[in-house]
């Protein structure tokens, strides 16, 4: 679920959480704006889909302000966060020269959306797995490990 609200288009989206299945939306909530939700979704094929993960410590200094600015431009200094729609091609080797048919073959997700959403708190611990099974802790308490 998010932790911070989402200024999207105008509007004010707040407490959103994501059902994925197979990699895909299959169900979204949202204490306010969720009808806006679910048109977002529906933009194309590739805003079910994540274009990003990024993770950012709680300590970072826009996080320590205190203040949502209702701008993701800032708000996604400020907590870790996952965009759903487009991914950004420079995230492969080539990627800015490939067509978008090329960049789907790469895993690239493709949409004509890119919208943020802050899901990080002081709280959050997280863990990568490999693939035998071993558990590396990635984050603990909101910050690297």
């Amino acid at each position: 679920g998010s932790t911070k609200p989402l200024s999207y288009a105008g509007n004010i989206i707040e407490n959103m959480h994501f059902e994925f299945e197979n990699g895909k939306v299959t169900k979204v909530t949202a204490d306010k704006g969720q009808n806006i939700l679910e048109e977002l979704i529906k933009t194309d094929e590739g805003a079910t889909s994540l274009g990003e993960v990024s993770l950012v410590p709680d300590p970072s200094p826009i996080s320590q302000s205190g203040i949502t600015f209702f701008n993701t431009l800032f708000d996604e200094n400020a907590s870790n966060h996952m965009a759903l729609g487009a991914a950004y091609p420079f995230s492969i080797q080539g990627g800015t020269k490939m067509s978008d048919e090329e960049l789907r073959e790469h895993g690239i997700n493709i949409s004509q959306t890119h919208v943020d959403f802050m899901m990080g708190s002081a709280d959050m611990d997280i863990d990568g797995i490999k693939e035998d099974g071993t558990v590396i802790p990635i984050f603990r308490k909101g910050d690297w490990a």
